[in-house]
């Protein structure tokens, strides 16, 4: 049978998990393989980070000194070895910049056939893959296999399962591709909600199949800090704003919330807030893009940022009047957290996962109700009512930390069996 339960569940004592973790480190000072295939393509292409990239970062910083590489492109595959491992892991965690693609090539390049050619013992070591890369490729799970390595993976949802419709076409089918390799392949599972385990164990026994032991760990967040708002932005001056985070995606519901602001504009006149989305136009949206391109307002306006630094977000956050998170379904829910962690107030769909996250604290509604949604927004405006609520239950609040998350990870990836 597999597990679900809550992280807290977990009883191996502190004593004998780290036991157990200096006798490995002892016998194998790199018990792990981590895949850094999504962090690779995405840094090339210059992207800032996403949700799922902060959780590879965070993965990296946390596993980078006891891990050696693996790499995938289309059905290749490699390991690295340990100091070609090193080096990659620290060109990494630089961050983005002008020369990397010519830094990653010459680091590529010079490792690659060295490995390929002399290939590092990896049998019985913990593969940990946290980005759903390649899961969907034809031959990881025999590759995986004939090198006698345990994989873990950590699932982010199952939405294109769940919801197809708000995905890319075919992201079903490769999703679900992904998901039964993982299942084929996997020694346990790491989910980031109780909600997105509860999916994979659906998913699973529609499949006829029981999966591996599942650990539930909330991500963490990084720590926010503000950098004065109107340095890089066009903001908003002396006018109050709600803030919209995220892709702009039919699944995020950026819809509703222009359909809330025209009404607003009919109700309050010049006294309308501004709408501030900040997050880059994704998919499946056509209707939403439309009206963002044609109707521009003098009164409660709309500002697309599509970029957005982590200080710049901190101060729009500060600023805000409420984060406003319509989703139809979400994974996770980084941005609430984000938020609450800065003591600003959330408006988000009644989702299980934000129940789970911040139980009483955000104001859920279903997401097609454009009526309670502007009337969400009327009783935020202002500094009482809905806004006090919550700043009053978010005074000493502590969003899940990445410290947290990994002493969970850790202690169970130190249980898992052989």
């Amino acid at each position: 049978m597999s597990s679900l339960a809550p992280a807290p569940a977990i009883t191996m004592t502190r004593s004998r998990a780290r036991a157990q973790a200096d006798s490995k480190a002892q016998a194998d000072p790199q018990p792990f393989v981590l895949d850094v295939s999504r962090l690779i393509w995405r840094l090339w292409a210059g992207r800032l980070p996403t949700g799922i990239d902060r959780v590879c970062l965070a993965y990296l910083e946390e596993f980078a000194d006891r891990a050696l590489a693996m790499l995938q492109w289309r059905e290749h595959r490699v390991v690295l070895g340990p100091r070609a491992s090193r080096k990659l892991f620290s060109l990494l965690l630089g961050g983005v910049g002008k020369p990397i693609r010519r830094a990653l090539a010459a680091r590529l390049a010079a490792a690659i056939p060295l490995a390929i050619a002399r290939p590092p013992r990896v049998a019985g070591k913990i593969y940990l893959n946290v980005g759903h890369t390649g899961l969907n490729v034809v031959g990881l799970v025999d590759w995986l296999a004939e090198r006698n390595l345990r994989p873990v993976f950590l699932i982010h949802d199952l939405i294109p399962i769940t919801h197809p419709q708000y995905c890319r076409a075919g992201e079903a089918e490769r999703h679900a591709a992904r998901m039964r390799n993982a299942l084929a392949a996997a020694a346990g599972f790491i989910v980031n909600s109780a909600d997105t385990g509860a999916e994979l164990t659906r998913f699973a026994h529609a499949e006829g199949r029981e999966p591996a032991p599942i650990l539930v760990a909330h991500l963490g967040i990084e720590p926010l800090s503000a950098s004065k708002v109107g340095e890089t932005q066009a903001v908003p001056a002396k006018r109050p704003y709600f803030l919209c985070l995220g892709t702009i995606e039919a699944r995020k519901n950026h819809i509703l919330l222009l359909q809330v602001w025209d009404a607003l504009r009919e109700r309050l006149g010049t006294a309308t807030p501004d709408l501030i989305l900040i997050g880059q136009r994704g998919w499946e949206a056509e209707q939403t893009f439309e009206l963002l391109d044609t109707r521009h307002h003098d009164q409660g306006r709309i500002i697309e940022l599509p970029r957005c630094t982590d200080g710049e977000l901190a101060a729009w956050l500060d600023g805000a009047r409420a984060l406003l998170m319509p989703s139809h379904v979400e994974g996770y829910g980084l941005p609430v957290l984000e938020a609450l962690s800065r003591a600003t107030p959330v408006i988000a769909t009644d989702l299980p996962v934000y129940r789970e996250l911040a139980p009483g604290i955000p104001m859920l509604l279903p997401a097609d109700d454009r009526e309670a949604w502007e009337n969400a927004v009327l009783a935020c405006i202002d500094d009482s009512g809905e806004r006090t609520r919550q700043k009053s239950l978010l005074v000493g609040y502590r969003a899940p930390d990445w410290a947290g998350h990994m002493t969970l990870v850790k202690t169970w990836l130190d249980g898992l069996p052989s």
